[in-house]
């Protein structure tokens, strides 16, 4: 069986690492050829959230578009479409279109984050959310045989339009995000947090907690992805690394406590915690904010904390910072969960199921 992979990002971004290159070596062994080309390069990629590099953004855009174009051709030996998210990054749904109608192959769709939710761009302002075309989710929902979905809050809105929905979580290696074998001792426990600019707004919200914890407590707050140059918190030694592919697991594993506050609104509810699995994954406990997926995620109070309030969010930070052997346990059981549900091998069969079944 093959399928054709579509994908907006490349492999630097967690959506297709994680939700669809990371799958093609299980899928093979249960006979199903998954090949995955994103729209993106990795070059446009790091230039695309640079406002001061549109010109070249947008003349990249215009040639991936016409690229694009090539997978209609490789469409045509697919038994299955499968589209991460959208098959093209700007304007109307047109290449999912023509591959389902020209060649009439049934598609799956794949949907981690709630991009039916429409935003403004935080880079490129109104005119890059008219040239998201947001509404074109709705129409991938339709067209879509089923909808593989990154948890039950994107499942419900799928089903809400009358598609069949799958959950499957994003997931991790977990012969590859380890703990490691023997940790370096230090009297400064680390605190930190791993993501990109688009989510590092949520971890300013709780900086005012963090500088009321650094004066009663001493810790390092490691900080990646932000893309800001400068970032300061009174009183608060921070180390703040733009994020690498390289690195990705180190910086996990380099953590005593981690932190994942989100800040809820309609596009956080759809977020699927994905952070809190790779914390889990290399034995760090964490402490997070019930949104979501989040509300629900392991087993609270057994493998992380959940922090409603700032009050809450400076409690358990602080139990976690003056407890070395309550960040093992925690950490400890967070690892076992997240091999138990979070892994590769428990999630490639439902994936090989749903791709299945979109053939039939």
């Amino acid at each position: 069986m093959k399928v054709l992979g579509l994908a907006t990002y490349p492999v630097e971004a967690a959506a297709t690492r994680f939700r669809m290159i990371q799958f093609i070596e299980p899928l093979a062994e249960q006979g199903i050829e998954l090949s995955v080309y994103p729209f993106l390069d990795s070059r446009l990629h790091r230039s695309l959230y640079n406002r001061s590099q549109w010109p070249r953004t947008a003349a990249g855009l215009a040639l991936a578009s016409v690229r694009r174009l090539r997978e209609l051709w490789r469409a045509r030996k697919a038994d299955v479409l499968f589209v991460q998210r959208e098959a093209m990054m700007i304007g109307p749904p047109v290449m999912e279109w023509l591959v389902i109608n020209l060649h009439h192959c049934p598609m799956v769709l794949d949907l981690d984050d709630a991009t039916y939710v429409s935003y403004k761009s935080p880079t490129y302002g109104r005119l890059g959310s008219m040239l998201k075309w947001f509404s074109k989710t709705n129409d991938l929902i339709r067209w879509s045989r089923l909808v593989t979905c990154g948890n039950r809050e994107i499942a419900a809105y799928v089903n809400s339009k009358g598609r069949e929905a799958v959950v499957i979580p994003t997931v991790v290696d977990t012969t590859q995000f380890r703990p490691v074998a023997e940790r370096h001792v230090t009297d400064v426990p680390v605190i930190g947090w791993i993501g990109t600019h688009s989510t590092f707004p949520y971890v300013k919200s709780i900086f005012p907690v963090l500088e009321r914890l650094a004066r009663d407590y001493r810790f390092r707050l490691r900080l990646v992805g932000t893309g800001e140059d400068n970032v300061t918190i009174p009183g608060v030694e921070i180390e703040n690394l733009p994020w690498k592919l390289d690195r990705e697991i180190a910086d996990f594993q380099c953590l005593d406590i981690g932190i994942y506050p989100i800040v809820e609104d309609n596009w956080s509810v759809g977020k699927s915690c994905f952070k809190a699995v790779q914390y889990m994954a290399v034995g760090v406990p964490f402490v997070v904010s019930p949104v979501g997926a989040c509300q629900d995620i392991a087993e609270t109070n057994e493998t992380h904390f959940v922090a409603r309030t700032e009050d809450d969010w400076y409690t358990h930070l602080a139990r976690l910072l003056s407890d070395e052997a309550l960040r093992h346990r925690l950490g400890a059981r967070g690892r076992n969960f997240a091999v138990q549900h979070y892994s590769i091998d428990a999630q490639a069969p439902k994936l090989a199921a749903a791709l299945r079944a979109a053939k039939k």
